[in-house]
């Protein structure tokens, strides 16, 4: 198998999965959510078969995703899943934040230092941009929750958060290329 499709497939495949129940059961939390916990588990271990590690970051979105949705389930009420961006977000702010304060460089050049060469004044800026925009996902996903429908909130979190993800993404182009380090 490809390994940018089994990727994508391990990476999007537990959101196709909610989506599926969310939308065949009347948009019911209730009934999406075992099998998007299933589902995640799934693609977590088949990435351990597949690569024998699995990631950082899937693996902390894998144990929110069972810890949230088991909370959701069991009390029923759908705020435990509602926050789980915003907490997800506000992790992963505090950790480029602070994690400079445990290492002698930034978090995102720990994990990314194999894929781009940048300066440390680059490392550092985009360290500071992804912090702000951790916390400012955090913020929305709170605003959209708090003011607007379920199935808002469902279709905001892939169809709105992801497409804002990757167009932050790609304004940090500019940053990247003007500080490169040449080889």
């Amino acid at each position: 198998m490809n390994k940018s499709f089994f990727k994508f497939v391990t990476d999007f495949g537990p959101l196709l999965v909610f989506f599926s129940f969310y939308y065949k059961s009347d948009k019911s939390l209730q009934i999406a959510i075992p099998p998007f916990v299933i589902a995640t588990l799934i693609a977590l271990i088949l990435v351990w078969i597949i690569e024998k590690k699995i990631p950082m970051v899937p693996l902390i979105g894998g144990i929110l995703i069972t810890f949230f949705g088991g909370l959701t389930i069991y009390f029923d009420n759908p705020v435990f899943i509602y926050i789980k961006p915003t907490i997800i977000n506000i992790l992963f702010g505090l950790a480029l934040m602070l994690g400079k304060f445990f290492t002698n460089e930034s978090i995102l050049k720990k994990m990314l230092g194999n894929a781009l060469q940048l300066t440390d004044q680059g490392w550092s800026i985009l360290n500071k941009r992804w912090i702000f925009f951790f916390f400012a996902l955090a913020i929305l996903n709170e605003i959209v929750w708090r003011t607007q429908s379920e199935e808002f909130w469902v279709n905001f979190k892939v169809w709105g958060m992801l497409p804002i993800t990757f167009i932050f993404t790609a304004f940090q182009i500019n940053i990247v290329n003007k500080y490169k380090i040449n080889e």
